[in-house]
């Protein structure tokens, strides 16, 4: 059975200045715990979120390349920060800026994933920066693929003297 996929809608949900959203996640991206904001903002409940996986509210203007920088960045024990235009279940969609972190057991094996979003403090820098380079990524992704959009992406903060995605996405914030 196909899984609901709202359409997205150009309406925006400002998460609050006091708002954090939490979710936490198997080492597949399977959603085991989330805490009431998510759950409000998202606008699934927490029975539809806890078991599905992360990317039910992953919103179509993101780049694969985000998320594939994202997974390489925490499957190798490391922290990553992105900014990401998620998506409700009634179609409108929510900014945040988030700390994913990988969850470790007492012998030090990855056991999971915790993501921390909180709301995006300098939202100008959404529409002059983060939506141009999305726009721009998704388009490489379309015609030539993730890999060159990755490269792409490497390239531009070769540009900018920076030496990872961290870098670039803390300077922004």
């Amino acid at each position: 059975m196909a899984r609901f996929r709202p359409e997205p809608k150009n309406v925006e949900k400002v998460v609050s200045s006091d708002k954090f959203l939490v979710s936490k996640t198997d080492t597949k991206g399977i959603i085991t715990y989330v805490n009431p904001v998510f759950v409000e903002i998202s606008g699934y409940t927490e029975d539809e979120l806890v078991g599905a996986n992360h990317n039910i509210i992953r919103h179509p203007d993101m780049p694969r390349t985000v998320f594939r920088i994202l997974w390489q960045t925490i499957q190798q024990g490391e922290e990553v920060f992105a900014f990401v235009k998620n998506l409700s279940k009634d179609g409108s969609f929510y900014w945040v800026f988030a700390h994913v972190t990988p969850t470790f057991d007492t012998t030090g094996k990855i056991v999971g994933y915790q993501s921390d979003r909180r709301p995006v403090r300098k939202r100008e820098v959404l529409s002059t920066v983060i939506e141009p380079l999305y726009a721009k990524l998704r388009e490489i992704e379309s015609s030539q693929g993730i890999d060159t959009a990755v490269n792409y992406l490497n390239s531009l903060l070769k540009e900018k003297e920076m030496t990872e995605y961290n870098q670039f996405i803390l300077s922004l914030y």
